[in-house]
C-alpha cells in the first residue's frame, strides 16, 4: 500500500488497492461524499415536533448545509429518556427536508425497520452502539440506500473496516465512513476524537470518511474547532448537531449548537476547506450574515441559479 500502510487481506472490498479511483457515495438530491464538496450533515439530535425539526431544517439551509440529521429512533442509555417518535418523525425529516432542498440521513437500529426507514431517508446510519450488529449490517447491504457506518465507542480500525466489508458484501457500495470519537478513562470530554485516522483511513480504504464533532466532544463550545481541525485533515464532510434552543433539547442539547453558532462555524469552514483542497456544498450560498442568523429572511440561490427562499 501506499506510504507503507499495511491492510490486511481480509479487507477484500474495502481495501483502498481494489479500485483505481476513491468512491464517491452521491445521494439522490445531489449531495456528495468522497468528492472535491465536502457534505455538510447538520440538524437535531432528535426529531421532537415539527416546528423544531422545522425551524433546525431551514436554519442549516440557509447556513449552507445539505444533508438534514435527525434521529426518529434513539438509541438511548436508560429506557426512561426520550426514544424518539419513530415513524412519525421520518415522516416529519422528510417532509422538512423536501420543503429545504435537503437529504435525509437518519439512525435505523433494528434490521426490521430497514425497509420502512429507507422509504423516507436518503441515507440510512448505523450508530456507534450498532457497529457491530452483524444482522443490521447485513440486512443494510442488501438495500441501495447508501449507508454512514459509525465508529464504535471502543471499536479498533480493523473492526470498523470489516464492518463496512458486511455491507459491501451484501452487495451496498455506497458507504460512508464516520469517526465519533472512541471511550477514553478521562471524563472532560465525551470522547476523545481520533482524528487521526481519516488520513489514516485515506490510505487503507476507498471508502469516504466524515467526522462527527458533536458526539466526539460533547461540548458545544468544542465543537467548531474540532470541526474545523477536522476538514483541515482531510474529512470529506462533517456531521454536526443544531437546535433551534439547545437548553430546552429532549436529548444532547449541551452539545448542540445553536442556528446562529452553526452559521458562524459554516464561514470558519469555507477558508480551511480552500485550503485542504477542498470546498463547501456549492448549492446554497449565504447572501448576507444577516439572512444566515436568521433563516426567515435568507434568500438563497442554488448553482443552477434558481433562488430558493
Amino acid at each position: 500500500m501506499e506510504r507503507g500502510v499495511n491492510v490486511p487481506q481480509s479487507y477484500r472490498l474495502v481495501r483502498r488497492d481494489v479500485r483505481s479511483e476513491r468512491t464517491v457515495v452521491r445521494l439522490r438530491t445531489g449531495a456528495s461524499f468522497g468528492g472535491d464538496e465536502i457534505a455538510i450533515c447538520a440538524g437535531p439530535c432528535g426529531v421532537e415536533s415539527a416546528e423544531q425539526l422545522e425551524a433546525a431544517a431551514r436554519a442549516v439551509a440557509a447556513a449552507g448545509a445539505n444533508v438534514l440529521r435527525g434521529g426518529a429512533y434513539k438509541p438511548r442509555t436508560s429506557p426512561y429518556s426520550f426514544q424518539g417518535l419513530g415513524e412519525e418523525g421520518l415522516k416529519l425529516l422528510r417532509d422538512a427536508a423536501d420543503r429545504h432542498h435537503l437529504a435525509v440521513v437518519t439512525e435505523v437500529m433494528d434490521p426490521r425497520d430497514v425497509e420502512k426507514v429507507a422509504r423516507y431517508a436518503d441515507m440510512l446510519q448505523i450508530g456507534a452502539r450498532n457497529m457491530q450488529n452483524f444482522p443490521l449490517l447485513r440486512e443494510a447491504g442488501a438495500t441501495r440506500t447508501p449507508v454512514l457506518l459509525k465508529r464504535g465507542l471502543s471499536a479498533t480500525v480493523q473492526e470498523w473496516l470489516l464492518a463496512a466489508e458486511y455491507v459491501l458484501l451484501g452487495g451496498n457500495e455506497s458507504v460512508v465512513l464516520c469517526e465519533r470519537g472512541v471511550r477514553s478513562f478521562d471524563p472532560a470530554t465525551r470522547n476523545v476524537l481520533d482524528i487521526s485516522v481519516v488520513p489514516l483511513l485515506e490510505d487503507m480504504t476507498h471508502l469516504p470518511v466524515i467526522v462527527d464533532p458533536s458526539h466526539a466532544v460533547g461540548i458545544a463550545r468544542l465543537v467548531p474547532p474540532i470541526a474545523v481541525a477536522s476538514v483541515a485533515a482531510g474529512a470529506h464532510g462533517l456531521l454536526i448537531e443544531v437546535h433551534p434552543d439547545p437548553a430546552s433539547a429532549l436529548s444532547d442539547g449541551a452539545q448542540s449548537l445553536d442556528c446562529d453558532q452553526f452559521a458562524a462555524l459554516m464561514r470558519r469552514l469555507g477558508p480551511v476547506a480552500e485550503v485542504a483542497g477542498r470546498r463547501l456544498p456549492r448549492r446554497y450560498r449565504v447572501v448576507s450574515t444577516e439572512s444566515a442568523s436568521n433563516p426567515d429572511s435568507a434568500v438563497r440561490s442554488s448553482s443552477s441559479g434558481v433562488r430558493l427562499a
